[in-house]
């Protein structure tokens, strides 16, 4: 599991108007840039003016929201206090929803996705030592999620960056679906569709684009292992710390794009036959494109 918001890739927003609107989709886009999810964003709406800036608006809304739940780095997030305390009251319905996730996509990888890493990163980031302490700690099994309550096991932290970048990209897509748009691409670290198709290309930091698959009302999420090292050893992280990742990239193809990425993010770490064996357990649908080192890379699902 990564802990650290590592796989931030430039933030854009693409969005035809209205389907059937033919005259507005040939005006000219309405265009922000700034920052988002602590990366450089951009967001293009090709729309009437009123439309695109209200799509703009709603955007930028369910960003701040995603940064306001799951950001490590800002204090007052309900992920920050959940840390600091070891309890959440009251769980807002994303977190609470997002959190339910992480359990299923816990099961279904046998134990490898697992948010509770936090305190393993930390550890391997100082150095000196508590490695083997800290992963002791670790275990998505300890937490006890319900409506009422979040509540961790005594010196447990959690990280939601291997699925909190995919759950954010749902959010924004929700939100332009309700405004009606019909053909949007929403990349906020991850990739997800209304309509379509569009052509995505699936890249690894060292073998360039790899494959282009088609997208048309699902998401696709990738995850690069070494694209960033920690201690010399790759960034997303086994929960008993006893594998390291077996794959270059891995690119997850589902109708969600939190559960694309979350199980992009654990299959770095699982063989092809217990990759094989998640997908079974997993919504039908889901696909996973697997890059190994030498280049090689099969489909599964």
């Amino acid at each position: 599991m990564s802990a650290k918001l590592t796989r931030r890739r430039f933030l854009a927003i693409s969005a035809a108007a209205l389907g059937g609107a033919a005259p507005a989709a040939r005006a000219a886009p309405v265009t922000w840039q700034g920052f988002a999810l602590g990366a450089e964003a951009r967001l293009t709406i090709h729309a009437p003016p009123p439309l695109a800036d209200r799509a703009i608006a709603a955007a930028l809304s369910q960003l701040r929201q995603a940064e306001q739940l799951f950001s490590l780095y800002d204090p007052a997030s309900a992920l920050s206090r959940l840390n600091r305390t070891g309890v959440l009251k009251n769980p807002p319905p994303p977190f609470l929803d997002l959190a339910r996730l992480c359990t299923r996509v816990h099961a279904a990888t046998a134990g490898v996705f697992d948010p509770s890493v936090q305190p393993l990163w930390q550890a391997l980031a100082r150095g000196g030592g508590g490695v083997r302490a800290a992963a002791r700690l670790t275990g998505w099994h300890k937490v006890s999620v319900t409506a009422r309550e979040i509540r961790l096991a005594p010196g447990q932290a959690l990280t939601f960056n291997g699925i909190a970048q995919g759950y954010a990209t749902g959010m924004v897509r929700a939100a332009l679906g309700r405004l009606g748009l019909e053909r949007v691409l929403v990349n906020a670290g991850e990739f997800a569709a209304l309509g379509g198709p569009f052509r995505i290309g699936l890249a690894d930091p060292d073998h360039g684009v790899f494959a282009i698959r088609s997208l048309t009302g699902r998401a696709i999420a990738t995850s690069s292992p070494g694209a960033l090292r920690l201690q010399g050893a790759a960034h997303i992280l086994h929960p008993a710390r006893d594998r390291r990742p077996l794959w270059a990239t891995v690119s997850t193809e589902a109708g969600s794009a939190a559960l694309a990425d979350a199980a992009s993010t654990a299959f770095c770490l699982m063989s092809e036959g217990e990759i094989t064996a998640a997908l079974a357990r997993l919504p039908a649908g889901t696909k996973a494109t697997l890059l190994a080192q030498d280049g090689s890379q099969k489909t599964l699902g």
